[in-house]
């Protein structure tokens, strides 16, 4: 496939369902700020050492739902291309919800509020869980705007990011433990 094609040079592109439509359109936006997550979380896997290899698969298992999340929402309400597409189920999210749950048992309670921080690897999932947030609010615009239930039509997408961004939260303190690294307690 050739990736230097410059059919986007006037500001336009191609939807996955085929429309083309700027690149300002919410639905090209929404598949941005996915695609910026899965790549802010590709940073922080390449950080971690080689000795956390379960938890790099974690986290490309995730980046393998946001491709999936950017398939739906780069196709258009109504598209045949929509049958084909893989949806967020609920075992996935439950999936999500127990290693929220693994990872919080390892940590820790929580007794004030933290500055996002500390080890490079824990750094780089508090900017994805604050990248999950932006998201999250990109899929819920699309949806009121479009006049799309998202919910319904992208089964789990709001769901699952709003999980996501808890994860990533928990993934942050769980990295900074792994290397020794406190937490940084706001002192407000």
């Amino acid at each position: 496939m050739k990736t230097n094609v410059g059919s986007g040079d006037r500001g336009i592109t191609s939807l996955l369902s085929g429309e083309r439509v700027p690149k300002s359109h919410l639905r090209v936006d929404a598949c941005g700020e996915v695609d910026e997550l899965s790549s802010v979380l590709g940073a922080c896997a390449a950080a971690l050492s080689p000795a956390h290899t379960d938890l790099q698969r974690e986290i490309q298992g995730v980046q393998s739902d946001l491709l999936h999340i950017g398939a739906w929402l780069a196709t258009s309400p109504g598209s045949p291309t929509r049958q084909m597409l893989r949806t967020i189920s609920p075992g996935r999210l439950r999936e999500i919800e127990d290693a929220i749950d693994r990872l919080e048992a390892e940590l820790p309670p929580l007794q004030s509020f933290l500055l996002p921080g500390g080890h490079a690897t824990a750094a780089w999932a508090h900017i994805a869980r604050t990248v999950c947030r932006r998201a999250e609010r990109r899929v819920q615009s699309l949806a009121a705007e479009a006049e799309e239930p998202v919910t319904e039509s992208a089964e789990g997408i709001l769901p699952y990011l709003n999980r996501l961004s808890t994860y990533l939260f928990a993934l942050a303190r769980y990295c900074n433990k792994l290397h020794g690294v406190p937490d940084t307690t706001w002192k407000g």
